[in-house]
């Protein structure tokens, strides 16, 4: 026997049924959220294969949007019908985990509700968070060696410093460096060494066998000569080379 009395079923019934012929009219007055007209009629394009995405980026979204309302919207539906079927066969109130009555005025405020308000899955936002992160933590995670004196290889930093180094939003004029005069010193450590450790090891070039010495002349280069480092005869004093020719 239901524990709630014939007038309070009646009145939620009627609280159902009301949502229901609500839905359905919902429907199919505006076509399902209007997702029954395609996306050429909404966009008047033909296709948009000529078209650059953020050209129609407005239609895509509110697209989009529309799913999810109607998802939404059919979910609830379901939600009505499944509660109007248990109150058929007298299952209606029953909470579906502890098998207690649900208070009648919980089934007032959610008439379609199948738990107890103490059995209701994950009733509280979850601030649980991905085990990976434990590992991720802090920025770049078991990938940055920056901190430890037993690493130097290649590590996730460097991948980052990298992809900084083709560009990002920020300009010289917002760095924190005043001498910063150039997009390729914008990035983290722009002068770090990448591939070698003494400078001379960028533009000092043998063959397989250690022979053949060959300098390539580049901006490392330039920097190591103009500081004054290392012999200055890396090459004949009697060949000079034009700042073209250097660069």
């Amino acid at each position: 026997m239901s524990h709630l009395s014939e007038e309070q079923l009646r009145e939620l019934y009627l609280q159902l049924l009301e949502e229901k012929v609500y839905l359905e009219k919902h429907f199919a007055m505006n076509d399902n959220y209007g997702l029954s007209n395609s996306f050429k009629d909404s966009t008047g394009e033909l296709s948009m294969y000529d078209n650059h995405p953020g050209d129609i980026a407005t239609e895509i979204y509110e697209r989009e949007k529309d799913i999810s309302l109607n998802e939404h919207a059919e979910f609830h539906l379901n939600q009505v019908n499944e509660a109007l079927a248990r109150m058929e066969s007298g299952e209606y109130g029953i909470c579906v985990f502890s098998k207690q009555p649900i208070p009648f005025e919980r089934l007032q405020a959610i008439p379609t509700t199948i738990y107890s308000l103490e059995h209701v899955p994950d009733p509280d936002r979850s601030f649980r968070r991905p085990v990976e992160e434990q590992v991720l933590y802090p920025p770049f995670g078991r990938t940055s060696f920056d901190e430890r004196d037993d690493e130097t290889e290649f590590d996730g930093e460097d991948a980052w410093q990298i992809v900084e180094s083709w560009g990002t939003s920020n300009s010289p004029a917002f760095a924190e460096d005043p001498n910063v005069d150039h997009y390729n010193e914008m990035y983290v450590e722009a002068d770090e060494h990448v591939g070698y450790v003494e400078s001379f090891e960028s533009f000092v070039a043998t063959d397989l066998y250690g022979e053949h010495v060959t300098i390539v002349r580049g901006k490392a280069y330039n920097d190591y000569i103009h500081k004054g480092e290392g012999d200055p005869l890396l090459e004949p004093e009697n060949l000079s080379y034009s700042e073209d020719e250097q660069l």
